[in-house]
């Protein structure tokens, strides 16, 4: 049995020329939860009910991610500002023309672009553990590099990375799993099986490629342009990141995101970067005082 968020609905959608699949529940003003790598909507699974009493909630899989299309064509295809304008589309086919929106990890990325490109449709936004691309790949210099080995791995414009993780994907994907969360029950066996099965095929591992070479070869450059042309996010926003512990961080996450926002507020938290799962308490009080 396919494990599913709580009292939500889940179908297919139509946007363009990608099937999207959604999980939605509650009634209110609308927000939309995007997840991160290498997971599925199912990275909701605790928050997304926990804010269905009061708001109507969207969690859908990214495109090329869980049970969603996979778009033809090169990283293009797969770079923020298409997958923004594909959430935005998302919501108006649901009905809903301004909401709030709330990332983590490549979610994240996505919702920052959404704001930026889309200002008129976000009413609030929430960044999870992640800084903008440009400022991402300006940091890994060093042995800092090597903490984040895999952004450099998937973006490689041949098709060594699909050909390598094909290999053994169980423990490619499961690495992460393993790393980057303090407390092993953050993802207990179950979902753990559920985001392994989604990710390891061929065509999601080609499609995670194309999402990681989007962001070194498209995304950096769309950051770039708007920096430089001093554009930043109207709404007002929420940066949430994992307290490193004993690690120094290469770069300052609220240093970076003032740069980029209006109006800003931040929260650390313990817990490793799943932080949805890891701390979904914590993490929905705070997208509840953001978009109430």
């Amino acid at each position: 049995m396919s494990i599913r968020i709580p009292g939500f609905d889940e179908r297919t959608v139509r946007v363009g020329e990608v099937d999207l699949h959604v999980a939605s529940g509650g009634d209110g003003p609308a927000v939309l939860l995007l997840h991160g790598f290498p997971q599925t909507h199912l990275t909701w699974r605790h928050v997304a009910p926990a804010l269905a009493d009061r708001f109507h909630v969207v969690c859908p899989d990214l495109p090329g991610y869980g049970a969603s299309g996979r778009p033809d064509g090169g990283p293009e295809q797969y770079s923020k500002r298409v997958t923004a304008a594909t959430m935005v589309g998302l919501m108006r086919v649901l009905g809903h023309d301004r909401f709030s929106l709330i990332g983590h990890d490549r979610g994240a990325l996505v919702a920052f672009r959404a704001a930026l490109d889309h200002p008129a449709a976000i009413d609030r936004l929430g960044v999870i553990d992640v800084i903008p691309t440009v400022d991402m790949w300006a940091s890994l210099n060093g042995v800092n590099g090597v903490f984040a080995f895999h952004l450099h791995l998937l973006a490689q414009p041949t098709d060594l990375p699909e050909r390598m993780i094909n290999a053994d994907p169980d423990t490619f994907f499961g690495h992460f799993f393993d790393t980057w969360a303090t407390d092993p029950a953050t993802i207990p066996g179950d979902v753990r099986d559920a985001y392994l099965r989604a990710a390891c095929t061929p065509e999601a591992i080609h499609a995670i490629c194309q999402d990681y070479r989007a962001s070194a070869f498209v995304d950096a450059a769309h950051d770039a342009e708007d920096r430089k042309g001093g554009k930043r996010v109207q709404a007002p926003t929420l940066a949430i990141w994992q307290d490193p512990g004993d690690l120094v961080l290469p770069f300052d996450p609220q240093a970076i995101w003032r740069d980029w926002t209006t109006e800003l507020r931040t929260l650390v938290l313990s817990g490793g970067h799943f932080l949805p799962e890891a701390q979904p308490s914590a993490v929905t009080a705070a997208i509840r005082d953001l978009i109430t």
